[in-house]
Parts: C-alpha cells; structure tokens; sequence
C-alpha cells in the first residue's frame, strides 16, 4: 500500500471526513466500520474486516468459555450488573 498523508478537520458535532484517496485505497465504503485506536497522541483507525472482527473477538470468547459463561447468560449478568449501581 502506498503512503497516503492527508489532513481532516473535526466538525462541531466531532466528525472527520475520510478523504476519498484514503478510502479508495482501503475499500472503505458507506456503512462500513472502523475501529479507533487511541494511545497517547496517536489515533488509529483501521478497517474492520469480519476476519478482523473474529481476531478482536477471539480472546474474548477465549475468557468467556474458561470463565463458564453462556451467550444464554449475557442478559441476566447485565441486568444484575446494572441493578448494583
């Protein structure tokens, strides 16, 4: 992929056009998701694929299934959860 450097400006209600060499180059289309990526001074954003999506989820699911916990369950959590606070 070549180097693309571009400048965006942020709107009053925090948007930021993407500019159209940018996603021309990553195949970015309407409605298509991007993940933000904040360290310090630096903002990432990357194009979530599904193979991305299952990479990011994977160690979730990991700790999911070694803590016992059903899809089932995720509700139930939730709401006892939400009713503590």
């Amino acid at each position: 992929m070549s180097e693309i450097i571009e400048i965006g400006t942020v709107s009053s209600r925090g948007q930021i056009a993407i500019p159209i060499d940018i996603r021309n180059e990553m195949g970015l289309v309407e409605g298509q998701k991007v993940l933000f990526l904040l360290g310090d001074d630096t903002l990432l954003i990357k194009k979530v694929t599904t193979q991305s999506f299952e990479e990011l989820t994977r160690p979730l699911k990991e700790a999911a299934k070694k803590a016992g916990l059903k899809e089932s369950k995720v509700s139930e959590i939730i709401h006892r959860f939400r009713s503590k606070k």
